[in-house]
């Protein structure tokens, strides 16, 4: 089931000490019950803008209904 968030979050490149703050919608496939850690939403973020995982902070996440 797909399942959609309003997300904060901030994007550190690599050799930067400034980041980029991102806000927006993002829809997930994944088991709609199922709570993610915020470890785990970093995650996918950084894997989508195909980054290391400590290079992303989440600032707020939150579904959408």
């Amino acid at each position: 089931m797909r399942a959609k968030y309003y997300t904060r979050f901030l994007l550190r490149a690599e050799d930067e000490e400034f980041a980029d703050e991102y806000s927006g919608v993002v829809e997930l496939n994944h088991d709609a019950d199922r709570v993610l850690d915020p470890v785990e939403i970093e995650g996918l973020l950084a894997q989508n803008f195909e980054l290391a995982a400590e290079n992303v902070e989440l600032l707020n996440w939150s579904r959408l209904h």
